[in-house]
């Protein structure tokens, strides 16, 4: 009887872990729609300025963005479960859609303000897709 009443403490000492981890890690589903956002600042202006001003300013904040973001996530306490695997293929999906962007932007839409957005409409949807799925999985 004993037995029982330590295993079904440590069980609900595990719930409530688990519950106080899935709540620590929502910040997340934050970091994604952070970088989704972005895209919608960044896509176009790598596609609309042209020259090197542009591009330094283009560059520089993107990676002020992504060095705050890093920052951010590093400082978590919590990681999500399989955090590593997911955000790799956000940012893999990300990436593909980017070089896309801009080869196509930058070859046969150059200047052309409709492509632009929705590249950056494209660009933003790994990060969007993926912000949409952890917040309905917390």
């Amino acid at each position: 009887m004993h037995e029982q009443v330590d295993a079904a403490a440590a069980l609900k000492g595990i719930a409530r872990i688990e519950a106080t981890a899935r709540v620590r890690s929502r910040w997340y589903v934050g970091y994604l729609w952070l970088f989704a956002v972005w895209q919608l600042v960044l896509v176009p202006a790598v596609l609309l300025w042209h020259g090197r001003t542009g591009a330094l300013v283009s560059g520089l904040a993107n990676a002020l963005v992504l060095l705050g973001l890093s920052l951010f996530a590093m400082r978590q306490p919590v990681v999500p479960h399989g955090y590593g695997g997911r955000n790799l293929r956000v940012i893999g999906a990300w990436a593909v859609a980017y070089v896309l962007a801009l080869v196509l932007g930058l070859a046969f839409f150059v200047d052309s303000v409709a492509f632009a957005a929705m590249a950056a409409l494209v660009c933003a949807l790994p990060g969007a897709a993926a912000a949409w799925r952890e917040a309905r999985a917390v």
